[in-house]
């Protein structure tokens, strides 16, 4: 120990003794004093059972610091003292506390270089901290020495110049609020310009500046401002957009999408124009039609602004309906052309947007740019469908809230025309077939023409019944396509395009390669066309007062009436002639071979035969085509109201002049089996017997009947009896040849008809020209051979010439007396 102590004194150590007595109260051990460690080192050392000594010490004396040892040995003492036990366990803790002790020494000794170490450190650590003391007062004798070098008059200098410098920037600060709250002024007047690009612009700027001095009271409140202003500039914007789907502007529509792209909702200003696109069609239409219905009305107290668009419709009269439609029409295809444009403007702006390549700088705002620009496309795109479904249920709740059924022809021709035009313009529009529209328009004609057709079939009864079979006075190149009913047909045009279109494609043909929306781009409107051309049409026909206007006929006419030694009753009977009235004098044909004017009578042999209920009938063929060319869906039913219009006209020349039960029975075969069948089927499809019987309408579903027609009556004022006529000869030639000549117009359109009729029921039309029209001529035999039978008397005749005596012994020098009985009947009859 004693070699322990001189080494920590040559290290210039203190004891343990003596540093632990520098140590803090909690780190002050008790440490053994010399005799005690001096006793330990004499007692024997004994690992094992110091262990065990150490061991038996109690758990509480290892617990914490601030046990008090002497309380807890105090405590345990017993209520009655005994000295021996007493000393033995004094005795038993002295032990323990000498084993502790040896413990601790021993540990004390392992630990001592560790020990010298760390009392290294803190020596160290004491030198560092003196010098750094020294440090700290130099510093501080610097710092008073350059406060006393600086004068207060610098110090003045520079703070009033840094004052100087904040009062500049607070100033530049309040002019530019300044300038923010008179921003309110100017964007108004922005406004009332509809600059909303510069508005937005300036509001966002100002937005923008807020948010910079939003550290002033003031500028909160200006900020909330600013907001409720671009909030107030949107909803105008908004309405600035709607105003485009009626009257597009190029510059107008410029601005408004350049202020919603600087919002940045281009996509959320498509959604809103679809909409107000929408919104447009619907107040359009009803604006319209309530303007028409309270026109109407006059001072009539129904609350008509409050129904329903389609409850409106039905309260459209007869006569504001085809002006109403048609401005309906005009109106839509204002907001049809707006999309149109508004379609174009987007194109020409992508295209001008994707020629400029962007930098790399603007690589990322170019990219937004097209996903906007392709959902506008798609939206456009998307759009086109919608806004033709929108205009075809406007437009058909119109046509379906009118019954048409009694309308004029020509006012139905004028509809079909008005709808044939919009289902083009939707063609155009978005490839669309209409099938909405059709399906209409396809409702009211069946149900307009069935009426029409029965009452046309009735008024051509009236016709055949008061028809005199006249000549009809015609000029010698007389063709169907001169009559107005068949202007359709001269035009190189498919048969879906309206009749409005024709006077406009055959006026200019260059514009036929034009679209709609392309001829009526800036100005102008398809539905103000069919009005107009319709006025100009006219025909010329009729031969006037008799002559032709062919100049060459009409030198020819002008030379013989000049003749001053024609007769009065020449030119009276030549008038007569030609009009249809039969003749006074029947010494006037005589006169007229008399005179040499046959080269007349040639020139008129080649002009068609025909009477006015055959131009009736060819003029309602080609009515009923022309509502076929117009609206094809109901081809067929049209097609087969036409061949009714035939067979009706064949079976009343039949009945009139063919029927005749006595030759009929003989056996003679003067009907073919053809014809025999083809007037059995007219007879029972078409013709009511029973309409003439005294159980009308008793007999057969009325139904049926009600699609049949009575049996014709033949006029009074023919009479076939009379031989001095032959039996009616002219009559039953007019009556037959006009029959051929209406076969033949039938032939001509029968191409045209084919192109019409649907493929499914071609076969009905092929049936009804092999049957019904080709039969037509085959009526000449048994008209013209019941004249000829009854025209001699075969049996006196056979009478005189059973009485001959045929013994001939010499010439006579007379006629027998038959061969004079024929000439004398055939002579009479030929004047």
């Amino acid at each position: 120990m004693q070699k322990i102590k001189s080494l920590m004194a040559r290290q210039g150590l203190k004891s343990p003794q003596e540093s632990m007595a520098d140590l803090s109260p909690v780190e002050n051990l008790r440490i053994p004093s010399k005799e005690e460690l001096r006793e330990l080192r004499e007692q024997p050392i004994d690992p094992q059972a110091e262990q065990e000594i150490i061991d038996s010490i109690e758990e509480v004396y290892f617990s914490n610091d601030s046990f008090d040892m002497v309380q807890h040995e105090l405590e345990k003492l017993p209520p009655e003292l005994n000295l021996q036990e007493l000393e033995e366990y004094r005795d038993k803790l002295k032990k323990q506390q000498a084993a502790v002790s040896k413990k601790v020494a021993d540990l004390i000794l392992e630990k001592q270089p560790a020990y010298v170490k760390e009392l290294e450190r803190v020596t160290a650590l004491q030198t560092n901290l003196q010098l750094a003391a020294v440090i700290c007062t130099n510093a501080r004798r610097q710092l008073s020495v350059a406060k006393e070098g600086f004068t207060e008059a610098s110090l003045g200098l520079l703070a009033n110049q840094r004052r100087r410098q904040l009062l500049t920037g607070l100033l530049k600060s309040l002019r530019t609020i300044k300038t923010l709250q008179r921003t309110d002024v100017r964007l108004s007047e922005m406004l009332e310009e509809e600059d909303y690009p510069g508005a937005i612009q300036l509001c966002l700027e100002c937005q923008k500046a807020a948010s910079t001095f939003k550290h002033y009271s003031c500028i909160s409140e200006l900020n909330s401002k600013l907001q409720d202003t671009l909030e107030q500039i949107e909803e105008q914007l908004d309405v600035a957009l709607s105003k485009t789907c009626k009257n597009f502007d190029v510059s107008h529509y410029t601005k408004v999408q350049l202020a919603y792209s600087l919002l940045g909702k281009t996509q959320t200003a498509m959604d809103q124009l679809h909409m107000h696109f929408t919104q447009a069609i619907h107040n359009t239409v009803f604006q319209v039609v309530l303007g028409y219905v309270e026109l109407c009305a006059g001072n009539a107290d129904t609350k008509f602004q409050k129904m329903q668009y389609k409850d409106l419709c039905t309260h459209i009269t007869l006569d504001s309906y085809i002006p109403c439609l048609t401005d309906l029409c005009k109106a839509l295809w204002e907001v049809m052309l707006s999309y149109h444009r508004t379609m174009q403007w987007h194109e020409e702006h992508d295209k001008l947007g994707t020629v400029s390549t962007p930098d790399d700088a603007v690589a990322a705002e170019s990219d937004e740019l097209g996903v906007d620009r392709s959902y506008v496309k798609k939206k456009l795109e998307h759009g086109l469908t919608r806004i033709w479904q929108d205009v075809q249920l406007k437009v058909k709740a119109y046509i379906l809230g009118t019954d048409m059924s009694n309308f004029k022809y020509d006012d139905f021709i004028v509809v079909l025309d008005v709808i044939s035009r919009l289902m083009q313009v939707g063609e155009e529009f978005c490839s669309s077939k209409s099938e909405v529209l059709q399906e209409s328009i396809k409702r009211q004609s069946v149900n307009y023409f069935k009426n029409y057709h029965r009452a046309r079939l009735e008024e051509l009864r009236m016709f055949l019944e008061n028809e005199t079979w006249e000549l009809c006075p015609v000029k010698s190149n007389f063709n169907i396509a001169q009559l107005h009913e068949f202007k359709f047909m001269g035009q190189c045009r498919s048969p879906s395009v309206s009749p409005s279109r024709q006077a406009t494609s055959s006026s200019s043909p260059a514009q036929e390669e034009l679209s709609l929306f392309q001829q009526y781009l800036q100005e102008g409107n398809p539905f103000e066309m069919h009005t107009e051309h319709r006025e100009e049409e006219t025909e010329d026909v009729l031969a006037s007062n008799g002559y032709e206007s062919d100049e060459l006929e009409k030198s020819v006419y002008q030379d013989y009436d000049s003749d001053s030694d024609v007769p009065e009753e020449l030119k009276q009977d030549y008038v007569d002639e030609q009009t249809g009235d039969a003749p006074l004098k029947s010494v006037s044909r005589e006169t007229i071979r008399s005179k040499k004017k046959s080269d007349y009578n040639l020139n008129k042999t080649n002009a068609p035969i025909l009477t006015n209920t055959t131009l009736n009938v060819i003029r309602l063929v080609g009515k009923y085509m022309q509502m076929m060319n117009i609206l094809k869906p109901i081809a067929f039913d049209v097609i087969h109201c036409v061949s009714q219009l035939f067979d009706y006209y064949l079976y009343a020349v039949y009945t009139f002049f063919g029927r005749n039960d006595m030759y009929e029975s003989s056996g003679l075969g003067l009907i073919s089996s053809r014809l025999r069948t083809t007037l059995n089927r007219i007879q029972e499809s078409l013709i009511d017997m029973e309409a003439v019987g005294e159980n009308a309408g008793v007999h057969g579903p009325a139904e049926d009947r009600k699609e049949k027609v009575p049996s014709p009556h033949l006029s009074q004022l023919v009479v076939l009896t009379n031989s001095g006529t032959l039996y009616g000869l002219a009559q039953r030639v007019v009556a037959t040849e006009s029959l051929v000549f209406l076969a033949e117009q039938f032939e001509s359109l029968q191409s045209h008809l084919d192109t019409m009729m649907p493929a499914a029921k071609k076969p009905f039309l092929q049936q009804f020209y092999s049957q019904t029209v080709s039969t037509a001529s085959e009526l000449r035999k048994p008209i013209y051979w019941i004249v000829a039978a009854k025209a001699i008397d075969y049996e006196q005749m056979l009478l005189m010439m059973a009485g001959v005596k045929w013994d001939i012994r010499e010439i006579m020098s007379q006629h027998n007396v038959y061969v004079d009985a024929l000439l004398k009947v055939m002579l009479r009859k030929r004047c």
